[in-house]
C-alpha cells in the first residue's frame, strides 16, 4: 500500500508542477535544480547531485542546458580548477522563484486538511522513512 500511494503521490505531484511552469520553458529535472540553487547559490555539481538525489552524469547534462539557456553560470572560484561553482544567473533567480512558488502552491493544497502539528508529523514520517531507505 505504501508503495503505491507513494508512486501516486509522486507522479500527480510532478504532474501538477510541470502544469504550474508549462510556460517556462524547464525540462524535466531543473525545477529540482532551481529549487536547491534558490537556497544554495554557488554550489558544486557534486553538492547538487547528491541534494537533488539526481546521478552526476544527469546533472551535468542538466546544467550544461541550463547553462546554454542563460539560468545558470559556472565560475571557478580561487583560481580552483577542479571544481567549477554554480550560480543562477539573473534570469535563473527569476525561474527559481516560479518553481518555489509552484512548490508552495501545490504543497499548501496537498497538506490543506492538516493541521500545523499534523503537518510536523507528517514531515517527520517521511523524513524517517528517506533515511530509513537512505541505509539499505
Amino acid at each position: 500500500m505504501y508503495h503505491k500511494l507513494m508512486l501516486e503521490n509522486h507522479t500527480m505531484f510532478t504532474k501538477k508542477v510541470y502544469e504550474q511552469l508549462a510556460d517556462r520553458e524547464l525540462s524535466s529535472g531543473q525545477p529540482k535544480i532551481l529549487e536547491y540553487l534558490y537556497e544554495h547559490d554557488g554550489s558544486v555539481q557534486k553538492e547538487i547531485a547528491q541534494a537533488c538525489g539526481i546521478e552526476p552524469a544527469t546533472v551535468t547534462s542538466l546544467l550544461s542546458r541550463m547553462e546554454k539557456n542563460g539560468i545558470i553560470e559556472r565560475k571557478m572560484q580561487n583560481d580552483n580548477r577542479r571544481f567549477l561553482y554554480v550560480y543562477l544567473t539573473e534570469k535563473g533567480k527569476e525561474e527559481a522563484g516560479y518553481v518555489k512558488k509552484a512548490f508552495d502552491i501545490l504543497e499548501a493544497i496537498a497538506l490543506k486538511d492538516f493541521t500545523n502539528k499534523e503537518k510536523e508529523q507528517f514531515l517527520k514520517y517521511l523524513e524517517r522513512v528517506n533515511k530509513n531507505l537512505k541505509e539499505v
